[in-house]
């Protein structure tokens, strides 16, 4: 496999321990495969069989913790996080739904329990940096949900009742926690970002106590306080304010949403939430800054409007502090794209033929961050297109990219200079109808361009270590 595989791998899983340095080095050439060539299935990435045994004894031993692989990647995200006056941190929950028909597998029930659906639920945390760039990982956190026959699974109260350690809540807060830990560590600063799954009280209370900034989209229209001491339901009290100023957005279309520029109306008030205990009835209270960003004039007939009513501990005293929680509440889509690159395209980790929740693990946190670093020079040829390309891509993956792109017919064609020349470039070999689209290139086209482009540059490495190569290796 090609050197820039191997040193991207080493990067990301390489202070892993593992109780045995051949572990280690096994994961960081497994780390490597994927990135080259990504699949679900572990027959898919390995064309050796004695290179896929040895991945699937590795992801079956049991002296290999998932919470180790996850330790390393995670260390190499806070790495790269340095010198950022902060991040975003999109969290959110999906599940990887897997092929269970037998349903003797240890996996659990993902989705209604009517459906049947076997797999693995995940919570999981994306650094982001500020102006959007998918950083990598802070945490992926899996558990199979087991079906409780005398759990009141039809009493509302009495669900929300239980303590917190008995709900899927705590997941949620044990993953706030150990991204926390992370960012302390280091000293960096986070802004935790999460879509109305957030608005509960346990978990409203866990983002207080971070001590780190949060913003969380309102779930239920609560009674509140507001400043000035008026009480009532918080649509209606926020709908009396002036607003705080407008500003356009433009909407692109797809089913059931007509493309479009919105005008998004801004209001912002200082409110407090009354977050009840529903075993005690105790009201504890949490003051915030309400940031509603609401389309008005612009919405299409038989649509509704967009609308964002968004809760923040973050200081909103102008406009612009507004606009700064919208477009941050706006990072939390990179980890549902992150998801969609996870689950589907090149790395399809739902197609797993793997028999074991342990081994499922593993193999899904190799398979997440092949996926985040795609994401990665997605985002990064959008957010900063002047980026050296030599500062994602290897040697190999350059010169590759360049006799591919020319197709060999000029000796001096030239090198990609910024990254989004370079992500164009691999985009157009995977598809990419650049003047037909008039749209990006998403994670899809460039996912498959990697591929070829990967193989590429594993034969250009190959070629330079044999006795008979022509020419000096590239150089950065």
């Amino acid at each position: 496999m090609s050197q820039g595989a191997l040193q991207w791998a080493a990067d990301e899983f390489g202070r892993a321990d593992l109780g045995d340095t051949r572990r280690r080095a096994r994961l960081i050439a497994m780390g490597a495969a994927a990135f080259e060539r990504p699949s679900g299935t572990v027959a898919s990435v390995f064309a050796r069989d004695r290179d896929r045994q040895g991945a699937y004894d590795f992801l079956e031993n049991e002296h290999v913790a998932p919470e180790e692989i996850l330790r390393s990647v995670t260390e190499a995200t806070v790495r790269r996080c340095r010198g950022l006056p902060f991040v975003y941190v999109p969290v959110d929950g999906t599940s990887v739904t897997v092929v269970d028909r037998t349903g003797e597998c240890d996996f659990g029930h993902v989705g209604a329990d009517a459906q049947g659906a076997r797999g693995a639920k995940v919570i999981d945390a994306l650094a982001v940096d500020p102006e959007g760039t998918v950083v990598g990982w802070l945490d992926l956190r899996f558990w199979a949900r087991v079906p409780k026959p005398d759990a009141p699974a039809r009493n509302t109260y009495a669900r929300q009742a239980r303590p917190v350690e008995e709900k899927e809540t705590q997941y949620w807060i044990d993953t706030l926690k150990a991204v926390r830990a992370s960012l302390d560590e280091r000293n960096l600063r986070g802004w935790f970002q999460i879509d109305r799954e957030g608005d509960g009280r346990d978990l409203l209370l866990a983002l207080h106590d971070s001590g780190h900034t949060w913003t969380v989209r309102a779930n239920v229209d609560r009674s509140i306080e507001l400043e000035g001491g008026d009480v009532g339901k918080l649509r209606a009290l926020m709908g009396a304010r002036a607003a705080s100023g407008n500003y356009e957005l433009q909407v692109s279309g797809r089913p059931k949403r007509a493309a479009r520029i919105a005008r998004m109306v801004v209001r912002v008030g200082k409110v407090t939430l009354r977050l009840r205990d529903q075993k005690t009835s105790r009201i504890t209270k949490l003051s915030v800054s309400a940031v509603w960003a609401r389309e008005e004039g612009t919405t299409p007939s038989g649509e509704d409007p967009l609308d964002w009513m968004l809760y923040t501990n973050h200081a909103v005293e102008t406009f612009e502090d507004a606009r700064l929680v919208v477009y941050g509440y706006s990072q939390r889509w990179r980890v549902e794209e992150c998801h969609r690159t996870w689950k589907g395209g090149d790395c399809d980790v739902e197609a797993s033929k793997l028999r074991s929740f342990a081994a499922l693990q593993r193999w899904a946190i190799i398979l997440a961050t092949v996926a985040s670093r795609v994401e990665r020079i997605k985002r990064l040829a959008r957010a900063k297109p002047d980026t050296p390309a030599s500062l994602e891509l290897s040697p190999y993956e350059i010169q590759a990219l360049k006799i591919i792109r020319f197709e060999g017919r000029e000796p001096r064609a030239r090198e990609p200079k910024s990254i989004a020349e370079a992500v164009a470039w691999i985009a157009e070999i995977g598809g990419y109808a650049n003047k037909y689209s008039g749209k990006p290139p998403g994670a899809t086209v460039i996912g498959r361009g990697l591929r070829y482009l990967r193989t590429a540059a594993r034969v250009l490495a190959l070629q330079a270590r044999s006795p008979a190569q022509d020419g000096p290796a590239p150089t950065r």
